[in-house]
């Protein structure tokens, strides 16, 4: 099958990420964007959901919140609490 050279630019820092997370998956960036392609050609549209609305979990204020509390673990000073099991 002929092939031909697809250039994207992208920012450094997503680059070096996709190249990490494809190395660590056992592939290159390369396959990782053929698989990409050929999802869409074969689904018909964009293989992911694309959306304007943000995840509430990443928001400023709840990665604040999560930091505060890392931290404080980080210090040793973790609240331990029993598991309570709800019945479904």
């Amino acid at each position: 099958m002929p092939q031909t050279t697809f250039s994207v630019r992208m920012d450094t820092d997503v680059k070096r990420q996709l190249d990490e997370f494809c190395a660590q998956v056992g592939m290159n960036t390369t396959v990782a964007i053929n698989m990409f392609a050929r999802a869409v050609l074969r689904e018909n549209r964009i293989p992911f959901e694309v959306t304007t609305e943000m995840d509430p979990f990443y928001s400023a204020s709840n990665i604040a919140h999560l930091r505060r509390g890392m931290a404080a673990l980080s210090r040793g000073e973790g609240i331990e609490k029993p598991l309570i099991e709800v019945p479904e």
